[in-house]
């Protein structure tokens, strides 16, 4: 076993330095100390804990909430060569026998286990025989009962632990967690002095936007005419939304897979296969999909229905570019769905072992969450700004890639209305919701306004002249920043907050500005206004699509899914670079050791074979990388340095021309030419001429077309 952090990130993993954040938690794990990390998805929190796994003597225990996270986590481990198993409700009684015998015999240093797990017989007998190094929550939010996925069965982990023969070090890990809940979990879990490392929640590759179209199937359509050849997900809250969409996008031609609690598990089993797979590179379905999926080449997620709450939205959007290549998260937002999900929060079932206060308290915490989604919904300040803000993370107010911060807006002074409209709530007793302060401060002469006398407040029809939608508009604004406030009680009504006293009293007159998109002509359909530009960034993108292709095929030969093998950012630099020696190939992203040895020669072979094919010359292309050794700073030396791939392959080609291996780029003879003719003809395979010859099979197929003979 490698004993040196570094060597373990190189050599298994294939990365040459660890990213923001993850290696203070890889050296407090390392040093017995308590750790809890908050990264957003993608941020590589695996990394951090499996890091330490691979080091320690004895076994490590991550504990995860979801079969299909295991699963993933688990043949993504093995094909790096590291020996690991899940212990789950989907093992038959045979396989978990196998699997808790070699565990007892230590043929596993990472063990994966449900919380339900935790406290069976069988595998507290197993705990309690072998020595446990580390445990990892994955998650941890779930443990907390003001996290947005609380599970009862967390709370099930302190006890195990405190059953242990001796205190393992404790990891704690999640991507999405407020104050409050940060806290719960250390507190829960009794971590002890906790190394605690917020890398921040911004995915920077993610770009958002909040569509607001009248019909969304229409828009749906339009964007997938865009995308429809990339990997995406689209969320409904709904089954009957799941299916609707599905079987529409079904009819339209795309290949779509479905997921919701309603399937059989065969069935949901193997729409997520296909999905993680690529045979249907689409997955229509509510949230009971998602959590833990590790595909890394999503690069959309569109939700059809607003979610219930933030926490919920940014999860799930971060399903896209976890590989860090640039994707989309798009809501496609209508009045409807805060209705919908006001139905989904008065009848939940869920925590039922909690008294009736408890559960209130939950149910006016979720509907409070609903308020703040909404708002973004509604909000035309930056889009990111508005999530990060709600994590407690505060920085700029322009993005620079969410829709709201490339649409051109304009200031419009709305003061004298939001004094009016302030007025009016105050005036009327703040005993009233939304729509009637509307309708009454607009003048309406309905039953409602009527019955509330508010058609007798010296406030009523004082915005006659100002729109409905415009009204709701400065209302929503005023909500979003804080001059008035929402209860979340059965029936919500507005109340007066400080700064909305502020206003109303303010001598000096407090400036009220609302920021609304400009209206501007429609463009021509190729230039529509906001349109981001395509960026094409692989250097030889055909390339990139051979190399996309025969991961494909390795991988249902193999069996796992195609992103297990490299993920698209692995296969972009290889696109880009032109690796065609093994040192080369080695220092793209993502490959390691046994990377290499499984697949390296392969994928090196496409590229030699395109280089062949297009006239590409290795003095033309130029190799920059770090140097292994650099990371550790312990070089002189250190720092960027270059190698053109002119030296790197001539050598390697020359070593192999020595050993009789291959003659690629060596010229073609007449007679060599005149002979491949006619094994050609003769029907000799592909493979087998190339062998003769000594050239790659690409070598021989470019040869054969430039004589004519294939097309």
């Amino acid at each position: 076993m490698v004993k040196d952090k570094y060597k373990v990130l190189k050599e298994i993993f294939g990365y040459d330095a660890f990213r923001d954040g993850q290696e203070e938690l890889v050296d407090s794990t390392l040093n017995g100390r308590d750790v809890l990390g908050i990264m957003p998805t993608g941020a590589g929190k695996s990394i951090c804990f499996q890091v330490p796994a691979l080091l320690f003597e004895g076994i490590s225990l991550i504990i995860s909430p979801l079969i299909s996270l295991m699963k993933d986590q688990v043949t993504a481990l093995n094909q790096l060569g590291v020996h690991a198993a899940y212990i789950n409700s989907s093992l038959t009684e045979g396989q978990y026998r196998k699997a808790m015998e070699n565990a007892a015999k230590g043929q596993y240093k990472i063990i994966y286990v449900a919380p339900e797990r935790l406290m069976t017989d069988s595998f507290l007998s197993l705990v309690s025989s072998v020595d446990i190094s580390m445990v990892a929550v994955d998650e941890a939010h779930c443990i907390s009962q003001w996290g947005q996925d609380f599970r009862p069965s967390y709370l099930k982990i302190v006890e195990f632990i405190n059953m242990l023969p001796h205190r393992p070090v404790i990891a704690a890990y999640t991507a999405t967690a407020t104050k409050v809940v940060k806290e719960d979990i250390s507190c829960i879990l009794g971590l002890e002095d906790p190394t605690v490392v917020v890398t921040g929640y911004d995915r920077k590759n993610l770009y958002f936007a909040v569509k607001k179209p009248k019909n969304k199937m229409t828009e749906l359509l339009a964007y997938l005419e865009k995308n429809g050849d990339k990997s995406g997900i689209i969320y409904c809250n709904t089954r009957k939304n799941v299916e609707e969409v599905h079987e529409a996008l079904m009819r339209e031609g795309y290949l779509t897979a479905k997921y919701h609690a309603g399937l059989s598990d065969s069935a949901r089993k193997q729409n997520q296969e296909d999905f993680i797979y690529d045979i249907k590179p689409i997955m229509v379905a509510t949230n009971a999909f998602g959590m833990g999926i590790d595909k890394s080449n999503v690069r959309f997620v569109i939700h059809y229905n607003m979610p219930k709450d933030i926490e919920s939205y940014y999860q799930e959007a971060g399903r896209a570019g976890r590989d860090g290549e640039p994707s989309e998260c798009v809501l496609l937002y209508s009045g409807q769905d805060v209705k919908i999900n006001e139905f989904l929060i008065s009848k939940q079932t869920e925590n039922e072992e909690l008294d009736y206060e408890e559960r209130e308290l939950i149910r006016e915490r979720d509907n409070e969450r609903l308020r703040k989604m909404t708002f973004y919904c509604a909000t035309n300040e930056c889009l990111r700004d508005y999530i990060l803000r709600y994590f407690g993370e505060y920085g700029g107010n322009y993005c620079g890639n969410c829709e709201n911060c490339l649409k051109e807006f304009e200031d419009i002074d709305v003061t004298n209305e939001a004094v009016n409209i302030i007025n009016m709530v105050k005036s009327s007793g703040e005993r009233y919701g939304i729509n009637a302060i509307i309708d009454g401060i607009h003048g309406s002469e309905n039953a409602k306004v009527r019955q509330f006398r508010l058609d007798r407040n010296p406030y009523y029809g004082t915005l006659k002249k100002t729109t409905v939608v415009r009204i709701r508009q400065i209302m929503n604004d005023l909500l979003i920043k804080g001059y008035l406030f929402l209860t979340t009680n059965e029936y919500p009504v507005l109340k007066m907050t400080e700064l909305g006293e502020e206003v109303i009293h303010e001598e000096n007159g407090k400036t009220i500005i609302l920021k609304l998109p400009k209206e501007v002509e429609k463009a021509p359909a190729k230039q529509k206004a906001g349109k981001k530009q395509k960026v094409v960034d692989v250097k030889y993108p055909n390339l990139f699509e051979r190399l996309r292709q025969k991961r494909y095929e390795l991988a249902q030969q193999n069996h796992v899914p195609p992103y297990i093998i490299f993920s698209d950012k692995t296969l972009k630099e290889m696109s880009t670079y032109l690796p065609c020696t093994k040192p080369a190939m080695l220092e793209i992203n993502g490959v390691g050791t046994n990377k290499y040895d499984k697949y390296g020669e392969e994928f090196m072979g496409l590229v030699i074979a395109y280089m062949e094919e297009n006239g590409i010359q290795p003095e033309s292309i130029e190799f920059k990388f770090e140097d292994a050794q650099d990371n550790q700073n312990t070089d002189d030396d250190a720092g960027e340095r270059k190698v053109t791939l002119k030296d790197g392959f001539e050598t390697y080609r020359d070593s192999l021309v020595a050993q009789g291996v291959v003659q690629a780029y060596a010229a073609w003879t007449e007679e060599e030419e005149q002979q491949l003719k006619e094994e050609y003809k003769s029907g000799v395979e592909i493979k087998e001429i190339s062998e003769i010859h000594h050239r790659s099979e690409g070598g021989i197929k470019s040869r054969l077309k430039k004589m004519g003979l294939i097309i």
